[in-house]
């Protein structure tokens, strides 16, 4: 569950600001890109935990409500619903702390548990607001019986264990999290391109590097590195744009489209979503995204 402050600026450290709304919104990473697949044309199943508690409760019906299968998403008897504490500054770039609660619940066991959801699967996404040893065996079963695996390596906080990344048939971290995974920069297209090819000569398959309002640097299949520009729009709130991104990238290769055009789409709706205040309800359906 996001609880979110919208204020002149982030705070620095020891201070208090005076905030001009509050909300609260159901996100996650997963349940974000869950969504954001499910709006933009794909079935979705999803793997996870919630608490026993309004959070959960309110988190299961918003998925339900967008026919998200919520067979595999288990229940904590002792662990609350995980939040995420997020300030939006005026510039609508935001700041987030993050408290797993359930999530951290999910283990290698609740993906045995729920294997032949994997199973029915084309695509199957991951990101890190899990623990890693759950994440590992859903990409590790996912590649074992065939599937296009997405892995959002968010948050990341360093290098990713040597044998992740050939796990993974897209990598797509942003700036703050390639500069973690490989110790370089980042942040313009032209370091995102050497941090990408940084992580494709560890393993990473195809590796695309968001980067905000700038766009995407991609390195798909054997071509270099190239910067996918974003389309230009008014944005109003960043919170996620990323998990859009992922969301509906999973959506079009699940339906079968190549990546360039699978980027392409993906890039028009993270750009619509940053024009919308929120996490999931930001978040376009496909009828809205220029094809």
């Amino acid at each position: 569950m996001d609880l979110v402050v919208r204020a002149p600026r982030l705070p620095h450290p020891g201070e208090t600001l005076a905030g001009s709304a509050f909300a609260q919104v159901a996100g996650g990473k997963g349940g974000n890109q869950a969504v954001a697949a499910a709006r933009l044309g794909a079935q979705v199943a999803m793997i996870g935990c919630t608490g026993a508690d309004a959070n959960g409760t309110v988190l299961r019906a918003g998925l339900a409500a967008e026919d998200v299968d919520c067979s595999a998403l288990e229940t904590s008897p002792q662990a609350p619903t995980g939040v995420a504490l997020i300030v939006v500054d005026e510039a609508s770039q935001n700041a987030i702390v993050i408290v797993a609660g359930s999530n951290g619940e999910v283990t290698p066991d609740t993906i045995a548990r729920h294997e032949a959801v994997l199973a029915q699967a084309d695509v199957v996404v991951c990101q890190l607001e899990t623990p890693y040893d759950a994440v590992h065996a859903a990409l590790t079963v996912a590649k074992r019986l065939g599937k296009t695996t997405i892995l959002n390596p968010a948050p990341a906080t360093g290098p990713l264990p040597a044998e992740w990344l050939p796990l993974a048939d897209y990598l797509v971290p942003n700036e703050l999290e390639a500069a973690a995974l490989t110790g370089l920069p980042a942040s313009t297209p032209e370091d995102a391109g050497r941090a990408a090819t940084a992580l494709r000569s560890r393993g990473a398959c195809n590796v695309i590097v968001t980067l905000g309002a700038q766009g995407v640097c991609a390195l798909l299949g054997d071509s270099p590195p190239a910067l996918w520009p974003a389309p230009r729009v008014a944005a109003i709130d960043t919170t996620a744009a990323g998990d859009t991104f992922i969301g509906a990238l999973a959506a079009r290769l699940a339906a079968g489209v190549a990546a360039p055009e699978a980027v392409h789409f993906a890039l028009r709706a993270a750009s619509i979503s940053v024009t919308r205040a929120g996490a999931q309800p930001s978040i376009p359906r496909f009828h809205e995204v220029p094809v």
